[in-house]
């Protein structure tokens, strides 16, 4: 299935740059992962359920006018989500420099002059301040929270990419106003301002 067929279905539609944009971050992922190690899941299907993966909450969040990814990795779901909306400021925040420099040679590839890639730990950050704060498979919730206390302003949002853990992680992080919605193995954990 094509990543437009796939993403169609589950009720995304995009323009046609997206898809021209994805086509060559996917070339990139699959040359330089092999290399560098980028990504376990290298195949044209499993980079495409993870672009999927990281889009899916546009059909749910509110609107936003910038973010900031904490542990992009490989570019999920930042990278993709700033290559779907390039009106919206986008920092991908990323401690490691080999995932850096592909993150990089990505924004020069496809010009994306609505990012800032950090090479940083969140903690450390201190001069951002975002509407929305993503982040997937990087901590517990908790700590997610606190470590990125510093870019928050008071109306931020939060959009955790999270798995089976997430009920014991809520708990602990004594949160409200929360939604959760899931698709499969995910649970987006969607905490509103």
């Amino acid at each position: 299935m094509s990543l437009k067929s796939l993403l169609e279905k589950n009720g995304l539609n995009l323009e046609d740059s997206f898809y021209e944009d994805c086509k060559i971050f996917v070339e990139l992922l699959q040359k330089w992962g092999k290399v560098h190690n980028l990504s376990g899941r290298l195949s044209f299907e499993d980079i495409s359920e993870n672009i999927l993966d990281s889009l899916y909450p546009l059909k749910f969040i509110e609107n936003f006018s910038s973010f900031a990814d904490i542990g992009t990795g490989a570019g999920y779901p930042g990278l993709i989500l700033a290559i779907a909306k390039k009106d919206i400021k986008a920092f991908l925040v990323e401690p490691r420099i080999k995932r850096v420099a592909f993150l990089n040679f990505v924004k020069a590839s496809l010009g994306l002059k609505n990012l800032i890639i950090i090479q940083n730990r969140a903690e450390n950050i201190q001069d951002i301040n975002v509407d929305l704060i993503t982040s997937r498979a990087v901590t517990n919730t908790k700590l997610l929270l606190e470590i990125t206390e510093n870019m928050k302003k008071s109306n931020t949002s939060y959009l955790f990419y999270k798995g089976s853990m997430l009920e014991s992680e809520l708990d602990e992080a004594k949160i409200n106003n929360y939604n959760i919605i899931s698709r499969n193995d995910r649970n987006y954990l969607y905490i509103k301002a």
